[in-house]
C-alpha cells in the first residue's frame, strides 16, 4: 500500500482519487437538481476546502458565485477548539442561497460558528457541502444537505487535508498509521 511521510508521521492511502472523483460528481449532480433555479453564492473555508472547491466548482452547471473565507481551529493532529476567524465575507450574500463548502467535519464546532456568523448576513438560506464527513466525531445538530464520503474517525491528510502545513498537495487521502 502507497504511504507517505510528513514530518514525524507515517500515512497510508485509504481514499483514492477515482472514489474522490466520484464523490465530487455525485455531490454536483445532486446541487445541480436542487439548486439550478436559486441565486448561489458558495463559501469555501479555506485552506482545506481548496481542492474539494475547485473540482466541485468546475461542475456545477449553473450560474453562481463563489468566495472563500479562512478558520482555524487544528494544531497537529486534534482540534483545537477555539475557531478563529482569519478573513471575512467579501460577497452580498443577503437573500441569497449559500452553499458553506467544508473539506472534512468531524465534532462540527468550526461549522457551527460560520453557520452562526453568516447568519447575521441573512441569507435566504445556508446550505452544507462536505466532501468528507465523520459520524463518531460529529457534536451538533445541524444539517448537513451534501456529504461526499464518510470516514472514520482517523487522522488523515491529502487532497486539501493537512497535518501542520504539510500534505494539502496530495490526490489522495491518506490515514495516519498507528503506531
Amino acid at each position: 500500500m502507497k504511504s507517505i511521510k510528513i514530518h514525524d508521521k507515517e500515512f497510508e492511502v485509504s481514499v483514492n482519487s477515482e472514489k474522490i472523483q466520484d464523490a465530487i460528481n455525485k455531490i454536483a449532480e445532486k446541487i445541480n437538481s436542487e439548486l439550478s433555479k436559486k441565486e448561489v453564492v458558495f463559501i469555501g473555508i479555506l485552506n482545506g476546502s481548496f481542492m474539494f472547491a475547485s473540482d466541485l466548482f468546475k461542475k456545477i452547471d449553473f450560474n453562481c458565485r463563489i468566495t472563500f473565507v479562512k478558520v482555524s481551529s487544528y494544531q497537529g493532529t486534534s482540534s483545537s477548539g477555539v475557531v478563529k476567524s482569519l478573513i471575512g465575507i467579501n460577497e452580498n450574500i443577503k437573500g441569497k442561497t449559500v452553499v458553506v463548502l467544508e473539506d472534512i467535519i468531524d465534532t462540527g464546532e468550526t461549522l457551527e460558528n460560520i453557520i452562526n456568523q453568516l447568519k447575521s448576513y441573512q441569507p435566504e438560506e445556508i446550505k452544507i457541502a462536505t466532501f468528507l464527513f465523520k459520524p463518531l466525531a460529529f457534536t451538533k445538530s445541524f444539517k448537513i444537505d451534501y456529504i461526499g464520503l464518510e470516514v472514520p474517525n482517523d487522522f488523515i491528510v491529502g487532497y486539501g487535508l493537512d497535518y501542520n502545513g504539510f500534505g494539502r498537495n496530495h490526490s489522495e487521502i491518506y490515514s495516519l498509521v498507528k503506531s
